[in-house]
């Protein structure tokens, strides 16, 4: 991973091989990112993707992986918990060649050929608590 700060924003490129949620941590770490929002694009081979089921509160988690497939848009936000980085980011990915798209929590993603991400930083801190009600951790103010 390579990156370049512009004052709040920080343009990062996640190569080939990389995990992107991990470079993303890492890059909060480094960074002392407390809040931000994250866009980006890319190529992945290997993706898990999340959905959340409200009424059973379970976690359902597909991977995708053998063939290429374009990360169409990957957004979300990078807050804290209990003082550590915590990346909440979707994906949607697409296979022209399979003519499928699929989309949900990104749980994690190998780059094949790179990946673009812009992170815009926000002055301030917005924590996470886990809701009972809900069943995830929800932004904390």
């Amino acid at each position: 991973m390579e990156y370049r700060r512009f004052g709040n924003k920080i343009v990062a490129r996640i190569d080939r091989g990389e995990e992107v949620c991990a470079k993303l941590l890492e890059l909060a770490e480094a960074e002392d990112i407390r809040l931000a929002s994250v866009s980006g694009i890319g190529a992945s081979n290997d993706v898990t993707l999340g959905v959340f089921d409200t009424g059973t509160k379970e976690y359902f988690k597909k991977h995708y992986n053998g063939i290429d497939y374009e990360l169409g848009s990957v957004t979300g936000s990078l807050s804290r918990q209990d003082g550590a980085p915590y990346l909440h980011l979707h994906a949607v990915i697409g296979s022209p060649s399979h003519e499928q798209c699929h989309a949900g929590h990104l749980n994690a993603a190998v780059v094949s050929a790179t990946c673009e991400l812009v992170i815009d930083v926000i002055d301030g801190e917005v924590g996470r608590e886990f809701s009972d009600e809900i069943g995830l951790n929800l932004f904390k103010f």
